[in-house]
């Protein structure tokens, strides 16, 4: 098979990401490829975004291995590539689940390289993946201890902007709930987790929706 029947397969078994070994597979096809040439932006960007997934769905000892492969294989991205948003924007999304799973010590030492990420995929696209790089600024700033650079102001603002580009996101709407929940505001947030759960199923980001409408269900049951 050619390189270009490499990288449908591959393509194919990320869509099916919800199968880890379809996963692991798109992983592998990837890794190939860039090695292969390590001049090629396409499979360095990829190879980060499903690092990612499986940072952050297979059995736990497994996970950070694959988050610091998805960040450095994105760094690569961003340098092959500069000017294009996904390499930045998958190394924010990688350092980000780190910094959220691994303690106080990585949380400190991506802090700064993520908000600087999003920033740059912000600049170059704003609508990049429906909105994804003000969805991750609003989850960066509510995260973010205010005493290190947080801000419960700055982060609905930047998940309402990126409403504009997909106004039936789950993701954003959950992220949303999450922040008023925190900010006090429970009935606000009950109405941001109906809207997860109404929300359609589609596209390439139909296994995300899923997990996020089972977190709303649950966070919904249990909201007072």
């Amino acid at each position: 098979m050619g390189v270009h029947g490499f990288a449908q397969s591959a393509d194919a078994l990320y869509a099916d990401r919800e199968s880890l070994p379809s996963a692991r597979r798109a992983a592998a096809i990837w890794t190939d490829d860039a090695q292969r040439d390590p001049s090629s932006f396409e499979p360095a960007w990829k190879l980060a975004r499903v690092c990612y997934w499986l940072g952050t769905h297979a059995p736990e000892q497994e996970r950070r291995g694959h988050l610091e492969r998805g960040v450095a294989s994105a760094q690569r991205a961003a340098r092959l590539q500069p000017a294009r948003p996904e390499g930045h924007f998958w190394a924010a999304a990688t350092m980000g689940a780190l910094a959220e799973g691994y303690g106080l010590r990585a949380g400190l030492k991506y802090r700064k390289p993520i908000r600087e990420a999003l920033e740059t995929s912000l600049g170059i696209d704003p609508s990049f993946m429906a909105g994804s790089p003000d969805r991750a600024l609003g989850r960066y700033y509510h995260k973010v201890p205010g005493l290190f650079g947080g801000s419960m102001t700055r982060a609905e603002q930047h998940l309402r902007a990126s409403l504009r580009y997909d106004a039936q996101s789950p993701l954003t709407h959950y992220f949303l709930a999450e922040l008023l929940i925190d900010l006090r505001r429970p009935a606000d947030a009950r109405a941001e987790l109906q809207l997860v759960l109404d929300a359609p199923l589609e596209g390439e980001w139909a296994p995300e929706g899923r997990n996020y409408k089972q977190l709303a269900a649950t966070r919904l049951a249990t909201l007072r």
